[in-house]
């Protein structure tokens, strides 16, 4: 072989080695290269869990039920006035009295033959009432005590004028609601009557002041509230007196007007205390009736028994409403009242121990169609 064609076959081997190695390094970068260029999968997402909302707690509301105590409060207030404004009148108007006005001693002298004269009473009284079940009240049961002192004087022939006042406490019962109350309650009086012949003129004008404690059974406590009471209240009434051999028959006509109020209040305590904003309660009423009466003389004293009986129309009556709140919570209530027709009636005893010193027993009742009324009073009157 010739050296020239030696020497190219030496040389190709490394070339071709070279051009191996060149290939490979090649296709591996190639592979590299689509290996980082491939993109990365972009992960699913996944969906959140819905958040599971708090229970909410209930928005607290008043009912009319949680204020039944203050309710029957109320109406206590506006019938102590009228039960003291009728006492008042009678008072002024009682058939006996009259007659011993006229009839000094019961002997037949003349009136101008007595001259003034002073008097001055006392009396203690129990009054138990019960209100029926009306709408959202659940009714009630009042317990009252109470006395009277007055003092009155003839201030010239046929005129008479008089001063009292009427201290009580009233105990307010509500079961079914779990409610209780009591009310002190005094009242200034002043009555004055005018005797013209048979015929008789009085009046009789009341104002009242007191205090009102609530208490209320939650269940959770109790929840408790204090506040005040004002009444005002007159009356007129116009009798005509007629008598045979000591027994007598006045028949009798008056009309009555009271108002009361009631102050706001927020109860403490317990569970969802409420306030309760203040109330006016008014009445209107006219009373038609007649009372009779008959009276014994024996060993210088003098027995009267009587008699008497009244229809009765409310007119006129605002029973009030009130605002009760809980919270952001509020609603309306209508108070209670009588209703617009019914009956008074009652007896009375009464022994004179001479010219100066009498006793004497009362009942009054009152009859309603949702509310009866019985009350007892036991007095004593001296004159000089």
């Amino acid at each position: 072989m010739k050296p020239e064609k030696r020497g190219m076959y030496g040389l190709g081997q490394p070339v071709a080695a070279a051009v191996l190695l060149f290939l490979v390094l090649a296709m591996t970068m190639q592979v590299a290269r689509a290996q980082t260029s491939s993109p990365t999968p972009t992960p699913t997402p996944t969906a959140s869990p819905t958040p599971t909302p708090s229970p909410t707690m209930p928005t607290p509301t008043p009912s009319p039920t949680q204020i039944n105590a203050e309710i029957s409060s109320g109406a206590t207030v506006l019938n102590l006035g009228s039960s003291f404004l009728e006492r008042l009148g009678g008072q002024a108007t009682s058939g006996f009295d009259r007659g011993l006005r006229n009839n000094p001693g019961g002997g037949g002298a003349s009136a101008a033959a007595e001259g003034p004269w002073i008097r001055a009473w006392g009396e203690a009284y129990g009054i138990s009432s019960r209100t029926d079940n009306q709408g959202e009240f659940f009714g009630d049961k009042r317990t009252t005590w109470g006395g009277v002192a007055g003092i009155g004087a003839r201030v010239a022939p046929g005129v008479n004028i008089g001063f009292s006042a009427d201290q009580s406490r009233t105990n307010v019962d509500v079961p079914l609601a779990l409610q209780s109350a009591t009310l002190d309650l005094t009242q200034l009086g002043f009555n004055a009557s005018i005797d013209r012949g048979p015929w008789t003129w009085a009046v009789a004008l009341v104002h009242g002041f007191g205090s009102i404690d609530t208490s209320r059974d939650t269940g959770a406590g109790i929840a408790r509230a204090g506040y005040r009471a004002q009444l005002d209240g007159a009356l007129t009434e116009l009798d005509y007196y007629w008598t045979v051999r000591g027994s007598r028959v006045v028949p009798k006509f008056g009309l009555e007007y009271v108002r009361s109020t009631t102050g706001a209040l927020q109860e403490a305590g317990g569970l969802d205390p409420v306030a309760e904003s203040g109330a006016t309660l008014e009445r209107s009423r006219a009373l038609l009736g007649a009372e009779i009466g008959h009276y014994w003389i024996f060993d210088q004293k003098i027995l009267d028994l009587s008699a008497y009986g009244k229809f009765v129309d409310n007119f006129s009556q605002n029973f009030g409403s009130v605002v009760v709140s809980l919270g952001t919570q509020s609603i309306t209530v209508q108070g209670i009242g009588e209703s617009r027709y019914g009956s008074d009636a009652g007896a009375s005893a009464s022994l004179s121990l001479g010219n100066t010193a009498r006793i004497y027993l009362n009942y009054d009742g009152k009859f309603r169609t949702a509310l009866q009324a019985h009350q007892g009073t036991f007095g004593l009157e001296l004159k000089w």
